[in-house]
């Protein structure tokens, strides 16, 4: 039986985040929505609880709650943004509507001493993400940490064990917010870690096996990249041959994808693989679509329609395995029944029809990339495939911004192309998480050959990211953005002008559309 941590969700987007950066100390972590979160306060192996962020407002009529009794469960206890507004309003405290927001980094103070910010330096610098503050603190709290607008920056009340923080410490722009977290599970929960990845890709093993049984199959989706590899390994060693895999050619890869992808697969894996041709197909689906949403439906519609016309093809395959991870979850779905707000519908997620009739298998479903790729490594994938670096499920679609025609998806074909190049041959993509070319739709004026044009600007996107909920743009070298404007300009016809995307997730997200 392992430690246990269990983390309430109110609705954040980033409370997966939470389990992950709990994982990262070895600990254990259950992530369940507010009504289950009584009756899974129970056993020894509970060490503390978290509460979670979320949208509402505490003191607004159907906010997320639970039962005040969860404080008195014997355990330390953190709450996280809403989940410290709803510790003040359960024990007689009180929250406002701010007078201003705070919203991005912020300058915390720590004021005093406390095992939560022990290690953190007085003067650190934090994400907030919030409207509302406390106004009066519950009897027994003081202020641990202020900003210059917010008191109440950190709370906590020594005897209960129980303590909150208006900032996120989850997400990487907290600068110390991993200590502050190893601080809560080390120090306060008395943590000692008992769980590693290899635990992990064990059990995700097992799982799959229970799922499936001893007669059923597998249809894999299997696209080449680290997500959907890592499951083919998984279900490989779970079910053996009963795994078939379905690599489809959408007519939306990168340049060079199909060769490399099917390579790779009949060199490294055992599993029944077949390629489909369907580039036609989806291209005709995908003309005058121009919404981003129904672009990412279509996409997964046809995807599921083709995974369910090669199931015929074997007798039991009423599993359709996918390489779904928790990112693409939070940002389609309410993952754990909570007030999660969808950011945009991922084909393998909100892209899904209602009358699928296969059960999906998806091991990966409440991890994070960097979590994946270190299962890879467990499973003995080779480096280069499990380092490769992120390609969306629906391609180059969503990085082509209105129209899908074939001129416009070979011109981002071949300015992707040129993109991956240069990075790759300066080293300049060592770190990075992700580059790649994004066709904007934007058309401007421009002058080639003492002629007048009117064509398309191509924006490059580059950014750094430990598991694809947060991300820092990236500044590639001038000799590498010089290179890279003037051999799209020469090579993708259709291209006169070249920009660098300069956004952070969040406020936009990695991929356009």
């Amino acid at each position: 039986m392992h430690e246990r941590i269990l983390i309430v969700d109110f609705g954040s987007q980033y409370t997966q985040l939470i389990a992950r950066r709990v994982r990262e100390h070895q600990v254990f972590s259950e992530v369940v929505p507010p009504h289950k979160a009584l009756a899974s306060c129970q056993g020894v192996d509970l060490k503390g609880i978290i509460l979670s962020g979320g949208p509402a407002s505490a003191y607004a009529a159907g906010a997320p709650t639970l039962p005040v009794e969860i404080l008195q469960a014997g355990v330390p206890i953190l709450g996280i943004c809403y989940g410290m507004q709803w510790i003040c309003e359960n024990l007689g405290g009180k929250v406002v509507p701010g007078k201003s927001r705070e919203y991005g980094f912020t300058r915390l103070v720590v004021d005093g001493q406390s095992p939560l910010f022990e290690g953190v330096a007085a003067d650190t610098v934090v994400w907030m993400s919030h409207g509302d503050h406390v106004e009066k603190l519950p009897a027994g709290f003081t202020n641990l940490a202020h900003s210059a607008d917010c008191p109440e920056g950190a709370i906590g009340h020594a005897e209960a064990q129980i303590y909150a923080l208006q900032f996120h410490p989850e997400v990487g722009h907290t600068q110390e917010g991993e200590r502050m977290l190893e601080n809560f599970l080390k120090k306060i929960c008395a943590c000692h870690g008992d769980w590693t990845p290899r635990d992990l890709a064990e059990e995700l093993i097992e799982r799959v096996r229970e799922q499936v049984g001893e007669h059923g199959e597998i249809v894999l989706g299997l696209s080449g990249g680290v997500d959907s590899s890592v499951v083919g390994a998984i279900c490989q060693r779970a079910v053996g041959k009963r795994c078939h895999a379905i690599f489809v050619d959408n007519g939306l890869l990168r340049a060079g994808e199909r060769d490399l992808v099917d390579a790779a697969f009949r060199q490294h894996f055992e599993l029944d693989l077949t390629t489909i041709d369907a580039e036609q197909r989806f291209l005709n689906k995908l003309a005058g679509v121009t919404d981003p949403e129904t672009k990412r439906k279509v996409i997964g519609y046809e995807f599921v329609e083709i995974f369910r016309e090669q199931a015929q093809r074997f007798q039991n395959a009423n599993f359709l395995g996918q390489g779904t991870l928790y990112p693409d979850v939070i940002e389609s779905v309410a993952a754990h029944g909570g007030p999660t707000a969808v950011i945009k519908s991922h084909h393998n997620v909100g892209g899904l029809p209602d009358d699928l009739e296969m059960e999906l298998v998806e091991p990966l479903r409440l991890l994070f990339k960097d979590e994946v790729r270190e299962l890879g490594r467990i499973l003995g994938l080779p480096e280069a495939m499990v380092a490769r670096q992120p390609f969306p499920g629906p391609g180059l679609a969503v990085r082509c911004v209105g129209e899908c025609t074939p001129k416009r998806i070979q011109m981002l074909r071949e300015a992707d192309r040129v993109v991956r190049e240069e990075f790759e041959a300066r080293e300049e993509h060592l770190g990075v998480w992700q580059y790649f070319a994004v066709l904007t739709g934007a058309q401007s004026v421009g002058v080639m050959g003492d002629q007048r044009t009117y064509e398309e600007a191509c924006a490059i996107r580059a950014v750094q990211s430990n598991d694809g909920m947060t991300a820092d743009w990236v500044y590639p070298s001038r000799d590498c953005l010089q290179a890279i404007s003037t051999r799209i300009i020469n090579s993708a016809p259709g291209i006169n002008r070249v920009v660098l995307d300069i956004t952070s997730k969040p406020p936009g997200t990695i991929e356009w559309e």
